[in-house]
This record gives structure tokens, C-alpha cells and sequence, in this order.
């Protein structure tokens, strides 16, 4: 009777292991995924990125004659366009991605000063598209963010953070908009 009491004990701890490992592997698994879901929609926010990044050399290209005396915000595309190239990290990434787009804003403005342009087909079908793509990442930014919150929350809430931590799944980064985004773009002529 007591062997038989012993073996069921033992039957009931190894049970109980193979049911917390098996906890363990799932919540892992969850994690891995979760962190290439992330990992996917920066993906697909630097998709939109290299459509704008394609699309401002053709609208650049086509306004350009008519906006000799701009040469500094075509400089300053120019230069952040390099520095989007040159990137390799998410944040250098999404940096230079905001300088880009303070640049074409103010780009746009200066071309709102310019109705002659406004009639120029390619012109107007090219702004239609960059304005089309600055939509789609807006969206996909939002998406991403999305993510990452539900990224940060399995791995900061109980008892997740337990295999978060022991497993070294750190918390992502939300996307930010850059320091002073949040003010239009100075034209002077």
C-alpha cells in the first residue's frame, strides 16, 4: 500500500511538470509570435515608406523647373532621402522617415503657392499618390502601434512576464512621431 501511494505521488508531481512545461512552452510560443507580429507590421510600415521614398524623386523631378528658387527643400529631401537609405535600425529608421516627411510638407505648402503647377497632370496624379501613401502609413503606424501594446502588455502582465523575463523578451518601442512634427512646416519666400 505505501509503494502504491509513493507511485501515485510520483505520478501526480510528474504530471504536474509536464502540465506547468507545457504552460511554459505555450506562453513562449504566444510571446515568439507576438513578437513577429511586430516584427511584420514594422515590415509593412517600411513598405510604405519606400513607396513614399520612390514616389518624391518623380514629383521632385516634375516640379522642379518650375521651382528653381526652392533649392533648399529639394536639398533637404534629397538629404533626408539619403539618410533614410543609409538607416538600419527601427529608430534611425522611423527618424529619418520624419525628416523626410517634414521635408515634403514643406514641399507641399510651397507648392500650394503655385497654381500653375496644380494644372501640370503629373504633377497632380504624383501628390494624389504621395498623399494616397501618406495615408497608408499613417494606417500602418497605427496598426504597428497596435502591436506593440499588445506585445508590451503579455509581456508586462502575470504570469507571462515570469517567461518573458526568463526567456529575455523585452519590451518594443512604440512609434513616435519626431520632436516638432507637431508644428507646420516655415515657408518663407
Amino acid at each position: 500500500m505505501k509503494r502504491f501511494s509513493v507511485l501515485i505521488t510520483i505520478g501526480i508531481i510528474v504530471l504536474l511538470l509536464v502540465i506547468a512545461g507545457l504552460s511554459v512552452a505555450g506562453t513562449y510560443n504566444s510571446l515568439v509570435s507576438k513578437t513577429q507580429d511586430v516584427d511584420a507590421q514594422w515590415a509593412q510600415v517600411e513598405t510604405q515608406y519606400q513607396r513614399r521614398y520612390d514616389l518624391i524623386p518623380n514629383l521632385v523631378n516634375a516640379v522642379k523647373g518650375s521651382m528653381a528658387q526652392e533649392k533648399a527643400i529639394f536639398d533637404a529631401i534629397a538629404e533626408a532621402r539619403t539618410r533614410y537609405g543609409q538607416a538600419t535600425t527601427t529608430d534611425t529608421k522611423a527618424a529619418a522617415a520624419g525628416e523626410l516627411e517634414t521635408a515634403v510638407g514643406r514641399l507641399l505648402v510651397v507648392m500650394e503657392n503655385y497654381p500653375e503647377l496644380k494644372s501640370i497632370q503629373n504633377v497632380t496624379q504624383l501628390m494624389d499618390e504621395l498623399a494616397g501613401t501618406e495615408n497608408r502609413i499613417s494606417v500602418e503606424r497605427r496598426r504597428y502601434n497596435d502591436v506593440v501594446r499588445d506585445y508590451n502588455t503579455s509581456i508586462k502582465t502575470f504570469p507571462t512576464n515570469l517567461v518573458a523575463g526568463m526567456f529575455g523578451f523585452g519590451e518594443k518601442e512604440y512609434f513616435t512621431s519626431v520632436s516638432g512634427a507637431d508644428q507646420a512646416p516655415k515657408v518663407e519666400f
